[in-house]
């Protein structure tokens, strides 16, 4: 089966974005929270990429 990238709609924080994210590569989404806050804090742009793959990515119930 092929993997899909989507935004969850259960257990979000605020779009769902980095629990999809997650859910694709396997990992925690504490994790991937964290890298984001993290490299975002580094370089400048995590706030204008999460908004960016907030519009982008499709929700799971569009997707399943």
């Amino acid at each position: 089966m092929r993997k899909k990238l989507y935004k969850i709609e259960r257990g979000k924080k605020i779009e769902g974005v980095c629990g999809g994210i997650a859910e694709y590569f396997d990992v925690d989404p504490t994790l991937v929270r964290l890298a984001w806050i993290f490299f975002g804090c580094l370089w400048g742009g995590g706030i204008i990429a999460y908004i960016l793959a907030a519009i982008v990515m499709p929700r799971e119930s569009d997707v399943v």
